[in-house]
């Protein structure tokens, strides 16, 4: 967790008794009160398990977020109950909920959001149970929210085609151009995560396209280029001034144009990519996940095996790999046409 540092006005000087930041003891008092015991040791124990620093970071934030809302609300965690649970859901669930930071949320959490802050709460109290800790509360007692079925939502090929070429077509830059249409080539060669792809290196790929990654979890995998992918990267190295970077992608121009180790943000990509599909006149929203969901599905229904997809997008669960795959009307009526017993 972090640590506050503050620092008293001197006794006698003016604005005795008040801090420096100008809150007032009490305040302070309530903001550093750390509710959630043993914490540090939750955290240790997943670190010791080999978890990425992602997934730390991503627990003590939704832990951190529980504590802010005890503290806000006045309740000690030994006094958590059933009730304290169904408040913090229907918190989660408001527009006036507070990020870890104490900022107004920006927009309502989806339900899959809000029972991953439920889930890290139900993996911290299972750990201080099964340390002989002790909790208020079973882990039975945070039931997760149900999540919406939405209807599949995947653009047809075409446009997904359009989409990876249109840096060509939009970028004036030409750097900027063969770099952007190599990051979406890649991607739908590929279905990586955008964090995958922009943390990419160049020691990572062989010779024959295949990609060596290490990918949420830290789970180990390869992906491959197309012939077509390899092309666009083969160019994109040929052109490249990225030769004292480790990274695949370094963005051009901009304050840190000297640092050797700068990499492109996943907000720029994922700006550049809805940039795009708006000039494309594209109205079914395309995001960098949009394409690793379209790398899948289009995987499918040309007739690749669900285990194979599911190794190629590093999913632990064949159950996580069905949620992409969403294979479309279209091709749902050609396999019903095909193989119903009474089709003549």
């Amino acid at each position: 967790m972090s640590i506050i540092s503050l620092t008293l006005i001197p006794k006698g000087a003016p604005g005795e008794g008040r801090w420096i930041c100008g809150l007032s003891p009490d305040k302070i008092i309530k903001l550093m009160k750390k509710q959630l015991p043993n914490l540090d040791d939750f955290l240790l124990n997943l670190q010791t398990n080999n978890y990425s620093e992602e997934t730390l970071y991503n627990y003590e934030r939704d832990l951190e977020s529980f504590e802010n809302f005890l503290n806000d609300i006045g309740i000690d965690f030994e006094n958590v109950n059933k009730k304290t649970i169904l408040n913090y859901k229907a918190y989660l669930n408001s527009k006036d909920r507070m990020t870890p930071k104490k900022h107004i949320g920006e927009k309502k959490l989806s339900s899959y959001s809000i029972n991953r802050v439920l889930s890290s709460i139900r993996s911290y109290i299972k750990f201080l149970i099964d340390m002989d800790y002790g909790s208020p509360i079973a882990p039975e007692v945070i039931k997760l929210v149900k999540n919406p079925r939405k209807h599949p939502r995947v653009s047809e090929l075409e446009e997904v085609i359009k989409l990876i070429e249109s840096p060509s077509e939009f970028e004036k830059n030409r750097d900027i151009a063969v770099r952007n249409r190599t990051m979406l080539e890649i991607l739908f060669s590929t279905g990586l995560r955008i964090s995958e792809l922009l943390n990419l290196k160049k020691v990572q790929i062989d010779k024959t396209g295949r990609i060596f990654i290490r990918g949420k979890g830290k789970k180990e995998r390869f992906v491959y280029l197309t012939p077509r992918a390899q092309k666009y990267l083969n160019d994109y190295l040929s052109a490249s001034k990225n030769d004292d970077s480790s990274y695949l992608f370094i963005p051009y121009g901009g304050k840190n144009i000297h640092e050797k180790e700068k990499k492109i943000s996943a907000n720029y990509l994922q700006e550049r990519i809805k940039k795009y599909r708006e000039l494309l006149g594209i109205n079914v929203p395309i995001s960098a996940h949009g394409i690793r969901h379209a790398f899948a599905t289009y995987l499918a229904e040309n007739g690749a095996n669900p285990a194979a997809i599911q190794i190629l997008l590093g999913h632990e669960s064949l159950d996580t790999t069905t949620r992409y795959v969403h294979t479309s009307d279209r091709y749902a009526e050609k396999i019903h046409r095909k193989y119903h017993p009474l089709k003549e």
